[in-house]
């Protein structure tokens, strides 16, 4: 959004100059033809067709901004507030206001609605699974632009407030970007080094003296994936800051990649690891990808559990653990049987998977107050 654009400011972007733009053109035609033939008060019933949990705000605030700069004001009656689980076809919210200021509108309200709430679900049974580990909404990277990466870190953080009131989880303590901190109530994203820098480096010791050079006084999370030497880089850092070591200001980050396995682990040993630490996680049936997330290359949950044995049997116990890698749900639930000792997890994996999941629908279900609705779709009237 450019700042000299007359709506910056206001959440109307689209904005209003541009919504026939973006529109779906039979919603443009509609409009003329209610202009033409006179105006009726409608109400439209959101919905999706799977069980979400409620993620609003983006679109209302986009419609009040509308509104505001159409001169009409829309009645939006949520149904379910922010953060509350909604059932699959249950309205989440009904919309009423003039036919030819709110058709228009559709496409893109829909859009602000669907993937938001499909993400906080998924963000809530992460959290919810694993209430004991931070989480860090690093999925910037992977949006379609920034008005998804807003989105994305807005469905985190109500995902995340859900898990905190249902089961005391740590949730989400923050993400990857200064833009999108105010959604988790910081006031700057969290990062500390990619793997580019240890290539600039050399070293990942290198890396570590540079960064805490440039950046005094902040916590430092080193990756110590890049040259497959997991455990032996993480010991060379800590022994290199003891200080920091010993005071739990230093992480290390697990980002394996799925081609190998972390250093001194092979199927045999991966199996010795978690028989040692967490036996029940490999006694009940396990399909493939569960076995690959327990017991597989990558960040597995036995390669956490060998680093943090490595760890403490060199003194290390306070240096904590980052992972990262493919931290979606059922990757979560699975490092939960595992008890696996991650403090914070890395994760742009709680973006859908299957975008089709995430298709908001509406139907305008009265026309001045009188309930009318196609076929199939009565269930949404209210009662």
């Amino acid at each position: 959004m450019a700042e000299d654009d007359p709506n910056h400011g206001n959440g109307a972007w689209p904005s209003e100059a541009d919504v026939g733009l973006w529109t779906d053109t039979y919603f443009n035609r509609t409009k003329t033809t209610v202009e033409a033939h006179g105006d009726c008060e409608v109400t439209y019933a959101v919905f999706l067709r799977r069980p979400v949990v409620s993620a609003p705000r983006l679109m209302v605030a986009w419609l009040e901004a509308i509104a505001c700069i159409r001169g009409v004001s829309f009645n939006i009656e949520l149904q379910l507030q922010e953060g509350h689980w909604v059932g699959a076809g249950e309205p989440l919210a009904y919309i009423t206001g003039p036919f030819a200021a709110l058709v228009d509108l559709e496409t893109l309200f829909l859009q602000k609605l669907g993937p938001a709430c499909v993400a906080a679900h998924h963000a809530y049974t992460m959290c919810v699974d694993m209430p004991q580990t931070a989480f860090l909404a690093m999925d910037a990277r992977h949006c379609a632009g920034t008005e998804m990466a807003e989105m994305m870190a807005y469905a985190a953080s109500v995902g995340s407030a859900r898990a905190q009131r249902k089961v005391g989880a740590k949730g989400f303590i923050g993400n990857a970007t200064d833009a999108t901190a105010h959604y988790f109530g910081n006031k700057k994203g969290f990062g500390t080094m990619p793997h580019a820098l240890i290539g600039y480096a050399g070293s990942t010791v290198r890396a570590a003296e540079m960064f805490h050079q440039a950046n005094p006084g902040v916590p430092m999370t080193v990756l110590v994936d890049y040259f497959g030497q997991e455990v032996t880089d993480a010991l060379a850092v800590c022994r290199r800051f003891p200080d920091l070591a010993a005071s739990g200001d230093f992480s290390v980050r697990l980002d394996t990649g799925g081609g190998r396995y972390v250093e001194g682990l092979d199927p045999q040993s991966s199996y010795a690891v978690l028989e040692r630490n967490a036996p029940e996680a490999i006694r009940g049936y396990r399909s493939e990808s569960e076995l690959r997330y327990l017991i597989g290359t990558g960040v597995s949950a036995a390669g956490i559990w060998h680093m943090r044995e490595q760890l403490n049997n060199t003194g290390f116990d306070k240096v904590k653990i980052v992972a990262s890698s493919g931290f979606g749900p059922a990757k979560c639930k699975v490092m939960a049987v595992a008890n696996a000792p991650v403090d914070v997890i890395g994760t742009g994996s709680y973006l859908p998977d299957q975008w089709s999941e995430t298709y908001a629908t509406a139907d305008i279900v009265a026309y001045n107050g009188v309930p009318r609705v196609k076929v199939g779709r009565e269930f949404l009237l209210g009662s």
